[in-house]
Formats: structure tokens, sequence, C-alpha cells
């Protein structure tokens, strides 16, 4: 099937979605929009964040996609089973294949999850291991910090380094084998919070392994795109044009073309 996959985040986190999509599925055209002028989300109400979910996932079907990806823990934690009941197209969030991965991965059955404080709020996470694995422990830790960070393109700096360690302090002292990035934004910070965590912890990112659920999805479902070497992507967002361009021409390495959405509904600006 020649229509493309639509992909939502709060901002440029979803981009870590992406572009996994596009190393797995190089045939698969992608619609993005990326919420950068009402992010970050994690502190959000609830009622808002399912209110923007519902707005941007109007807007995404006006392109008639196959399928509607929600590139955001928080966006997913709240609004999943909303989106998935109102429409007929395949809907898939972040959180429970990251869960699967991370009962993959770990050997000594302590598993650690940061994410925004809606995630975190939201145990969501937490509910998806035990019903995998009723016996898990799990340690769960809010990073509000880290997606401002990312949004402004600060990834490897002295800032970002002090950031990491002082919200990842408490969690180290905890002994675990597998770390959860239970945000999309935080593969962009993934080097440094692999160096403060220690080389006996690994990450799992729920973008890899969404982006291996969209596939396994795709194909049997017979839609997988076909005789489309080149799609031409497309890319949304609500805030500035500019920054979202820099971050996803440096994270996608290619050059694209941003459309800026202004909303029209009064109290969302």
């Amino acid at each position: 099937m020649q229509q493309a996959i639509a992909i939502l985040d709060s901002g440029v986190g979803g981009l870590t979605v992406a572009k996994e999509v596009m190393r797995q599925l190089p045939q698969e055209k992608i619609i993005y929009f990326g919420d950068t002028a009402r992010t970050p989300y994690g502190p959000r109400s609830p009622h808002e964040v399912i209110e923007f979910t519902h707005q941007i996932v109007d807007y995404l079907l006006q392109f008639q996609p196959k399928m509607i990806v929600i590139a955001c823990n928080t966006a997913t934690a709240v609004a999943l089973d909303e989106i998935r009941a109102r429409l007929s197209i395949p809907v898939v969030g972040v959180i429970h294949p990251g869960a699967r991965a991370a009962i993959k991965t770990t050997q000594s059955g302590k598993v650690g999850v940061i994410g925004t404080e809606g995630t975190i709020k939201s145990s969501a996470y937490e509910l998806a291991l035990r019903q995998i694995s009723p016996h898990i422990q799990v340690v769960s830790q809010p990073c509000p910090l880290f997606v401002p960070l990312v949004e402004k393109g600060l990834f490897r700096t002295d800032q970002t380094r002090s950031v990491v360690e002082k919200s990842l302090q408490d969690l180290r002292q905890i002994p675990m084998d597998c770390l959860i990035l239970g945000c999309t934004h935080y593969p962009f910070l993934s080097d440094v919070i692999a160096d403060v965590m220690g080389p006996n912890v690994t990450l799992i990112s729920s973008a890899d392994e969404t982006a291996r659920e969209i596939s396994t999805i795709l194909y049997h479902k017979g839609m997988l795109a076909t005789s489309n070497p080149m799609p031409v992507h497309q890319f949304f967002c609500s805030g500035d044009p500019a920054m979202f361009k820099k971050i996803a021409q440096t994270w996608l390495n290619e050059q694209i073309r941003v459309t800026p959405v202004v909303w029209q509904v009064p109290h969302i600006i």
C-alpha cells in the first residue's frame, strides 16, 4: 500500500521512531507531526494531552494514512485506547513494544524506567511490564528536564551532562540491568545516559522497538509499501520550523522541508 505512515509526537522526540522506520522500511512514506508549540506534554493534565492528540490525529487524517503512530509516551499512556476506538486503521503506541523488549533483555528481573512526569504518574510502563511478567521489579524516575534540552538541540553539551547526572543520581544507586528510555526524546541523549548509568545497564529504546512493531503489523496485514524506492516524507510542526528543521536534519542526516501549522483553537495557543 502506498499510503503513508503518520507519526505524531509532542515535539522532535518521535523523529527517533521515524528514523528507525526509515531504516527498517525504506519504501514507506512518512508524514510526521511535531507539536513543538505545546511541548512538553509531560507536565500537562491527561485531559489536555488527550485533547491535543485527538486534534493532531484529525489533522493527519486528511492525508488518508494507513497507520497512526503515537510516538509520544505521555500521549500513548492516556490517549491510545481512545484513538484506537475511533479509527479503523491500525494505531500503534510506544509503551508496550518497549516493555516487551525490556522483559526479553533483563536477567535480574529489575528494570528501571525514565520518562516524563505524565508517563511516570500514569504507571503505564509498570502495568505493561507486569502484564507480561507479574514478578518483575520496576523502579520509575521522572526526568522532566530532558525534553527541554532535546527541543533546544542540546544533546552533548556540558550542561546536558550535568543535568543527566543530577537527574539519574538516585537511580544509579539501585541495582538494575535494564533501563527503558520511556520517552522518545531520550534516545537523543542515549550516549550521555549510557555513560552515566554505566556498562552494566542496557538501555531500551521504545523508538527502536516501536519501529519493529510497525513493520510486523504492516507485514501481517499485507500493507507494506511496494515499488516506492524514494518516498518523499512530509514534516509538520506547530512551533518554530527553523529549530525543528535543524534538529530533524541533524538526526535524520538528510535535507527536509518543514510546514508550519498554526492551530485555530484560541485556548490552545
